[in-house]
């Protein structure tokens, strides 16, 4: 593993637990030749997927850009950082285990907006505004009126 500061090839672990939904191992490392120290995550990855965005450009899938979507979706929400972890971790073993290495970023929008739903109403509706492009505010009071409809008594229970 390289070092994030000196970009040194040799780092040890000094500390492997797993994380708190079993989902990945966390390592504490150190480098030799700088001392700096740094966590890793390490997760199994069935398969190498592949985001064919709108305009039909494709990208490698990337954790992270869509733990950092959540998370902005929820900042300032009372959601416990572990819900997240979980949520995105349901999402990409969702998208591993389809047998399908091309996911549409739309399906991907949609789980994360189920996911979403469940755990924070205010949450679900940023991310929503931004994922199905908002312009006006009647665009909000159709995701609203939806959110209140007759299965409302579901939504922001989690």
């Amino acid at each position: 593993m390289k070092c994030p500061y000196c970009g040194c090839d040799d780092t040890q672990v000094k500390d492997s637990r797993p994380t708190e939904d079993n989902t990945a191992i966390r390592r504490r490392r150190i480098c030799t030749a700088c001392g700096g120290r740094f966590t890793t995550f390490e997760r199994v990855q069935l398969r190498e997927l592949t985001v064919i965005k709108r305009s039909g450009r494709r990208v490698p899938f990337d954790r992270d850009k869509l733990m950092q979507s959540v998370r902005i979706a929820t900042r300032k929400r009372p959601v416990e950082p572990e819900k997240l972890e979980r949520m995105v971790s349901g999402i990409v073993r969702q998208l591993e285990s389809s047998g399908e290495s091309d996911i549409k970023a739309s399906d991907i929008g949609n789980l994360v907006m189920e996911g979403l739903k469940v755990i924070d109403d205010v949450a679900y509706v940023r991310f929503a505004s931004v994922y199905k492009n908002f312009r006006e505010a009647k665009d909000f009071e159709a995701l609203l009126d939806e959110m209140s409809g007759p299965d409302a008594a579901a939504v922001g229970e989690g």
